[in-house]
């Protein structure tokens, strides 16, 4: 391991003040025990040197000399030692994403099979299934563009509604890829390194277009915008030059009105003209997986690049290296004659030391000597043991999140009521939400957005409040029936379905779960709900 002695310093260097007494203990010990010293005035001399016995097999090494070099190690590891910077946790392969899907009518074209559209749609459950806990989100366009997933780091969200994805969703039918990009811009204007609400310091995205191409008319738009963005855009075209008729929704070709079939076209030279003005990287919709890697690889890049850029120094402490030899004489104290009477009780010290002042009311871990509370509950959450998470975590809203994701909405409710912040109000209308109080979910997101208009989730979750306030009650079971597609009905009938799989798994979108309506049904509402706004003028 090469050391950089011009970057060698110590980060906590005043526990190097323990040098001091490793280093008298020997010899206030040396002279405590020195018999010369002891007799020299009573004994002559010449005399005392006749009379000394067993000082020769005296032995060199005593056990206070061990002591002395498990403090003096012990505070140079305790003092930090570093001489190289590192990466802060938590931060790697955590930027937000979003993915901008066509919907237009080509995208049924057969040329990929089954259809352009169809693995297109595979491909962003790939992408987001690959990211593993890193937010993405889900952006459609045709001649609007539409939020269909706010970045979220639930898998299964797009799992839940990637599959309704069609062009019939959309009243009109286009390839207006700069909407597409507002939308995804403006998402990932708010999030921040911690998903959190606004005001933190914003993370480095990447958009991700999927799309056979665009319309001409929207080109010179699209490549200004696509310059002036401070995010990562990148490609994937889907496609081929031959192109393919398209197939609707019955599985049949779809004809003209003159009997002839329509074919889905796709330009290759147009999208890469374009993508090369605009300086976005292009790549095609693979079989394999290369191309979701390609992502991949680059959204760690564009994070890595841009965390460089403007992080903080943090230098990493190299102390640990010194735990092997500090066990070894730890254990070399411990044979006979050489164990230090008054070591163990010293060592219990340091132990019962560092337990927290709360240890009646939370149980001590031997964890805890290692990592903080929030970073053992950091650990959990990643993994997705959310219930441990919110043993562990001391920070309100980090605990309050893995109560959420556990399903304990009281637990929740009352961690997030001792913060007042837009997020927090967030979670509590969330939270409220499951407990099926929607008045009050209401006001929370009333609050939420009275701090922070930006939160685009909040608004959109309030909407859905209202809408379920609006909405008379009946039989949940029977509703559910009517509204699934003839496709789950059926699989019911052959048993591919149980009824237990239907039931809505929590998560923090709760606006994209807990609708009593086909996924197909609640998406064609809201779209045709906002492009009526944005025809009217309204923002």
């Amino acid at each position: 391991m090469e050391i950089d002695l011009t970057a060698f310093h110590f980060l906590r260097p005043w526990w190097l003040l323990l040098l001091v007494p490793a280093v008298l203990l020997p010899l206030f010990w040396w002279r405590r025990n020195d018999v010369r010293a002891r007799w020299r005035n009573l004994i002559a001399p010449e005399l005392l040197e006749h009379l000394i016995v067993g000082d020769a097999a005296r032995r060199r090494l005593q056990p206070v000399h061990t002591l002395a070099l498990l403090i003096g190690m012990g505070a140079i590891a305790v003092a930090g030692p570093t001489w190289q910077q590192e990466r802060p946790p938590f931060t790697q392969d955590r930027a937000p994403l979003v993915i901008v899907l066509e919907l237009a009518p080509s995208m049924d074209a057969t040329d990929v099979a089954p259809t352009r559209l169809e693995r297109a749609k595979q491909k962003v459950l790939d992408i987001a299934a690959a990211r593993k806990g890193a937010r993405t989100g889900l952006v459609v366009f045709g001649s609007t563009a539409h939020l269909v997933i706010p970045p979220t780091e639930d898998p299964a969200m797009l799992q839940l509604y990637v599959p309704a994805l069609s062009p019939a969703l959309l009243a009109e039918s286009g390839k207006n890829v700069s909407a597409g990009l507002d939308v995804a811009e403006r998402l990932l204007a708010h999030q921040t390194v911690e998903g959190g609400a606004a005001g933190h310091e914003p993370i480095a995205g990447t958009i991700v277009f999927i799309s056979d191409g665009f319309d001409a008319q929207h080109a010179d738009a699209f490549v200004q915008k696509a310059q002036a963005s401070h995010q990562q855009l990148l490609w994937l075209a889907v496609g081929s030059v031959d192109g393919a008729p398209i197939r609707g929704s019955e599985g049949r070709v779809v004809m003209d009105a003159a009997g002839h079939p329509l074919v889905g076209s796709f330009d290759a030279e147009a999208i890469r003209k374009v993508a090369d003005e605009a300086g976005i990287p292009l790549a095609s919709l693979r079989a394999d997986d290369d191309d979701v890697q390609w992502v991949q690889h680059r959204a760690r890049a564009w994070l890595a690049a841009a965390d460089d850029s403007k992080r903080v120094a943090r230098w990493k402490e190299s102390g640990y290296w010194l735990i092997v030899p500090l066990l070894l004489l730890g254990l070399l104290s411990f044979r006979r004659g050489w164990t230090v009477k008054w070591l163990p009780v010293f060592l219990l010290a340091l132990a019962f030391g560092a337990v927290p002042r709360h240890a009646e009311a939370a149980s001590w871990r031997w964890q805890d000597l290692f990592a903080t509370h929030d970073q053992q509950g950091r650990w959990s959450f990643e993994h997705g043991d959310f219930k441990t998470a919110a043993q562990r975590f001391d920070d309100p809203m980090w605990k309050g999140r893995a109560q959420y994701l556990a399903g304990d909405y009281t637990g929740a409710l009352e961690t997030f009521s001792r913060l007042h912040t837009a997020q927090a109000y967030f979670y509590i209308g969330n939270t409220l939400a499951h407990l099926e109080d929607y008045p009050g979910a209401v006001k929370a997101f009333d609050n939420a957005l009275a701090l922070d208009p930006s939160l685009r989730a909040a608004a959109l979750n309030r909407q859905l409040m209202r809408q379920l306030l609006k909405k008379p009650k009946q039989d949940p079971q029977q509703d559910e029936e009517d509204e699934e597609s003839d496709d789950v009905k059926m699989q019911k009938k052959k048993g591919g379905i149980e009824q237990s799989t239907l039931i809505p798994v929590p998560s923090e979108d709760v606006w994209m779960r807990s609708l009593n309506m086909s996924p197909a049904t609640f998406l064609r509402q809201r779209f045709e709900q906002e492009s009526g706004a944005q025809n009217a003028g309204t923002p």
